[in-house]
């Protein structure tokens, strides 16, 4: 056999291999353990940045354009020319014990839906059918589908970002690590939350200013579930919590600190936070010991430990330890996820098609019929569907199209 030859008969087979059904479950079944694995394995998500996990999903989505390559052409023939139903399993059938004709058995088929072809051989003939014919490529479409969800997820892994960035009020951040030419942020207008008397929220909104180069575009008041979208990102509230509004001096007078500190921890069941004042050789420790009335504990620690503790209200100033610390009042601080993610149409628009494509599959499926002659007189039809339904509701109608009794 010439080299060429082999070539294409080795090329046929693994085409036919890759794009059999078995083997596209079979990949499908091992992404999802991989990826199942990774969501309980605290190093997981690395597993599935690696090169062999990337290697598996381009070979899951060539699977996808294999299946719809082995498949279509035939799936074609079978639509444009119908081929003879055998009786089977699977086949329902019915027959007339009246002679029929086949001009007429053409011409009540084709008023009912269904393309018809009339093959006559040595004074027989037979009529096939098929009704539907393109639900087939319906079906095959949910492999392109996969095929472009394989790849939204690809790409958006490859090209996507997240970044996540905290501010207080009047703050404002860029939505994307910093390059040339970026300009994309973000500002801080206002947090409003309502909470019921279970401590569970009613409400909490999220107020911001988008910028391009540093000029405001839009304002966007962001809530649970209802992220903003700007130039090309999402831009999510993710966590919130309260911070301590200080001004820090030493005993001179001399400033130490004058902005507001997150409290970004809990400690003893209420949020907590800490500050270093590297020039005074001390940290400050922070607890909202009292939300009810604002009260915030502070802790002096310097390099042998505690030093000295005090309970400031909004408006207070105490000596503690060798600084002077006041409590202006209380903000709060909000932390933003900004996601950039380019493959998100595909992903999303695989998800429509996969869920259209099945959907007209399992709906609207193909149905084929041959109408032929018995020796001893009458005539037989045999209807068969897909594999997965028994068309007995379509055996009627076609009985009735053709004047048959059931």
């Amino acid at each position: 056999m010439p080299t060429d030859d082999r070539l294409v008969r080795g090329a046929e087979r693994a085409l036919r291999l890759l794009g059999d059904g078995r083997t596209g479950i079979a990949l499908l079944l091992l992404v999802g353990l991989l990826n199942v694995a990774a969501a309980l394995h605290p190093d997981g998500p690395r597993a599935l940045d690696s090169w062999p996990y990337g290697v598996l999903l381009g070979v899951l989505a060539l699977a996808g354009v294999a299946a719809v390559a082995v498949r279509a052409p035939g799936a074609w023939r079978e639509w444009r020319r119908p081929t003879a139903v055998h009786a089977g399993p699977a086949a329902l059938e019915l027959r007339a014990a009246t002679q029929v004709e086949a001009g007429e058995v053409v011409n009540r088929l084709s008023r009912a839906g269904y393309r018809v072809a009339l093959q006559q051989r040595r004074g027989r003939w037979a009529v096939h059918g098929v009704r539907r014919g393109w639900s087939r490529f319906a079906g095959q479409a949910s492999h392109l589908a996969i095929v472009l969800i394989v790849l939204g997820a690809a790409i958006g892994a490859a090209f996507g970002s997240e970044t996540l960035f905290s501010l207080h009020s009047g703050d404002q951040a860029l939505l994307d690590a910093p390059r040339a030419g970026f300009s994309s942020a973000a500002r801080l207008e206002s947090f409003d939350a309502e909470f019921g008397p279970d401590g569970r929220p009613r409400r909490l909104d999220t107020t911001v200013t988008f910028l391009r180069e540093g000029h405001p575009v839009r304002e966007a008041r962001l809530r649970v579930n209802e992220p903003g979208s700007f130039d090309g990102y999402l831009v999510h509230p993710w966590t919130y919590g309260p911070s301590a509004e200080l001004r820090v001096t030493t005993l001179g007078g001399s400033p130490l600190l004058d902005a507001p500190v997150p409290l970004t921890r809990t400690g003893d069941g209420v949020p907590a936070g800490s500050v270093s004042l590297p020039t005074a050789g001390t940290t400050l420790g922070l607890a909202l010991s009292d939300a009810s009335v604002g009260e915030l504990g502070v802790s002096v620690l310097g390099r042998s430990g505690l030093v000295d503790t005090a309970r400031l209200l909004p408006g207070e100033e105490q000596r503690i330890g060798n600084v002077v610390v006041a409590l202006l009042g209380f903000d709060t601080w909000v932390t933003f996820l900004s996601r950039s993610d380019p493959g998100l149409g595909l992903l999303f628009g695989g998800a429509a098609l996969l869920c259209l494509s099945l959907a007209i599959a399992f709906w609207l499926p193909r149905r084929r019929i041959t109408v032929r002659p018995l020796a001893a007189g009458g005539a037989v039809l045999v209807l068969r569907g897909e594999r997965f339904d028994r068309p007995t509701g379509e055996l009627e109608r076609v009985a009735a199209a053709l004047g048959w009794r059931t």
